[in-house]
């Protein structure tokens, strides 16, 4: 049976001691002082540890289940769903408008991370539901907001997004769905779409679908796509239930995890649907959702990954195992713990070093995307369209190693599954694959994000490291343990991009052969960048003499294994760009 801890001392750090947010400019943070936040994350921490976790490997074993056309939750689901509700966590960074609690998207983040970490496929069904409010609440008419937000805020209805179908996943301008306009000014949808997410529960009393699809006169390819909301049940003008929608759940999914949320097929036979946005600019709107979602997913993936960090650290203390090399750690007993053994040392650091950074890279990202909706900072907006492919790819990536190396501690014991750890190494793959498979996020950075604003934002990002690094380079400490290394990967990863520039335009499949490469690059200079900042954090809370000077010492320590084992594979990136695309392409397709 495995267990989860909410890492509340780190977010506090992150919060008040890197990121200040109660010092910014932006209305309502001056109320998020450290009293405040502590209780919000105490309270969502409780519920993570003492509602969720037990019931994650509960979800997994028994899965969902599809009986007269109805999916059913695995139980115990529906009272937690209840549970989270009433404690109105589901509203926690919604518009007070609609119901909402008004906080910062980073606080949402934050409490998204434990529930996440304890119970990810269970937390699927409101992040979802966030990500369509977003989409409606951004796109939608007057009234559109008016008869679906205050639902989808309490998580008294659930959302979806409906964009895969068998024959078109990443290339969406091959879907199939009609829409076909009515006299009312709704439309009627037709079609099939699969990997539906939440596609259907007991845990809400409607579920709202958003779904692409093409209405007449849009032309071929994305361009022709529109994007409608489609409940399950139709809503009444004074906002009760109707008639059911002419829609279903064709199949769930047997997948590899998350078996505790409704993977399912969805099939719309001419099912009533609202245009979303405007005729033909569909991927617009859904990108909204899209976007949010590729944050949420760079989050489970880490989440996840210190869910299993924290059981391996845990067993790596308790397991008994050889002696160590030194000289006996546990004289009195007949072994010594593994967490003795220097290549479990080397294990358990490369965790934690890693895991502390993707936290402190997604809470920096929340806090640019509250500067950019609150605050109204294009620069903001730009960076964190910028580094949105890196924390869904890197660190999914990287969160999928981290759960396997924490399933490695445990030995042949992590491939039991009644440990509970082959769970979070199941679950954990699924966030390299969807909401844009960790490929075609490489792609976007490469192809897309990099020339975005004629390159302002890939450049503030350079300039911002110029600036961190120039503010801290007296400390001899950090110049040499933190500064120094972040300098190095940092002209890497400027190299990359040159290459690129050099060329990218002369032979594009140079580029794209190295998208991969880059966006690890990447994601690698973006963990060193935050660990100077958790650095000059903590060096300014122990000269000041802050109690806690532990956790400031192992947080310099963590920090400095980062910079000094991993940093250094930018070089190796860099090098493996260089190459170009002739190794890649070496081969015809029929030599494989």
């Amino acid at each position: 049976m495995t267990t989860y801890s909410a890492p509340v001392r780190d977010m506090q750090f992150l919060l008040h001691d890197v990121l200040e947010i109660s010092r910014q400019e932006l209305p309502g943070h001056d109320e998020l002082d450290r009293d405040f936040t502590q209780a919000v994350l105490e309270a969502a921490g409780k519920i993570a540890s003492e509602v969720l976790a037990p019931l994650n490997a509960t979800g997994d074993r028994e899965g969902c289940r599809l009986e007269n056309g109805v999916v059913h939750t695995p139980k115990g689901f529906a009272e937690a769903f209840q549970q989270m509700r009433e404690g109105g966590w589901t509203a926690l960074d919604c518009d007070p408008e609609y119901g909402g609690q008004g906080m910062p998207y980073v606080i949402g983040l934050a409490a998204g991370e434990m529930f996440s970490g304890s119970n990810m496929a269970f937390t699927m069904y409101q992040g979802l539901t966030h990500g369509a409010y977003s989409a409606i609440r951004a796109h939608g008419t007057d009234e559109q907001k008016a008869t679906y937000l205050p639902k989808m805020v309490s998580c008294e209805w659930t959302g979806t997004m409906n964009l895969t179908e068998p024959h078109a996943g990443t290339d969406l301008g091959l879907l199939r769905t009609k829409a076909e306009p009515q006299p009312d000014g709704s439309y009627l949808i037709t079609g099939q779409k699969i990997f539906i997410s939440a596609g259907d529960n007991d845990l809400s009393e409607n579920v709202i679908h958003l779904v692409l699809a093409k209405a007449p006169g849009g032309g071929p390819g994305t361009k022709g796509i529109s994007l409608f909301i489609v409940p399950k049940f139709l809503v009444n003008e004074d906002g009760s239930l109707g008639e059911r929608n002419k829609l279903s759940v064709g199949n769930l999914e047997e997948k590899m995890g998350i078996h505790g949320n409704a993977t399912c097929v969805m099939n719309y036979d001419g099912a009533k649907g609202w245009l979303l946005g405007e005729l033909h600019k569909g991927m617009r709107a859904m990108f909204t959702m899209m976007n949010e979602a590729r944050i949420g997913v760079g989050l489970q993936g880490y989440a996840v990954a210190e869910a299993a960090y924290q059981n391996a650290v845990a067993y790596a203390r308790e397991r008994l195992q050889g002696r160590a090399a030194t000289g006996e750690a546990n004289p009195g007993g007949p072994a010594d713990p593994l967490i003795a053994h220097p290549d479990i040392r080397r294990n358990l650091m490369d965790q934690k070093s890693f895991l502390e950074g993707a936290r402190a890279l997604a809470f920096w990202g929340a806090h640019l995307i509250d500067r950019a909706v609150i605050g109204n900072d294009k620069e903001a907006h730009d960076l964190i369209s910028l580094l949105t492919p890196v924390i869904k790819g890197f660190l999914t990536d990287k969160g999928f190693d981290v759960a396997v190396q924490a399933q490695q501690v445990f030995g042949g014991h992590g491939y039991i599954e009644e440990q509970g750890m082959s769970q979070f190494v199941r679950d954990t793959r699924i966030t390299m694959i969807y909401e844009g498979a960790n490929g075609v996020q490489a792609l976007d950075l490469v192809g897309r994000k990099l020339a975005a604003e004629g390159g302002k934002p890939i450049m503030g990002f350079f300039d911002m490291i110029r600036q961190t690094i120039k503010a801290h380079e007296e400390d001899e400490t950090l110049k040499a343990d933190f500064l120094d290394p972040l300098k190095a990967a940092s002209k890497d990863l400027q190299a990359a991009a040159m290459f690129f520039m050099e060329h990218g335009l002369k032979n594009p499949n140079a580029a794209l052969a190295g998208s991969y490469d880059f966006m690890h690059l990447f994601g690698h200079v973006a963990l060193g960048l935050m660990w100077v900042r958790m650095a000059a954090a903590a060096r300014a809370a122990l000269a000041a003499g802050t109690g806690d000077a532990t956790f400031y010492e192992t947080k310099l320590a963590t920090g400095r294994y980062y910079m000094a084992r991993h940093l250094p594979m930018t070089a190796t990136h860099l090098a493996r760009i260089r190459t170009g695309a002739d190794p890649v392409m070496a081969l015809t397709a029929e030599q494989f």
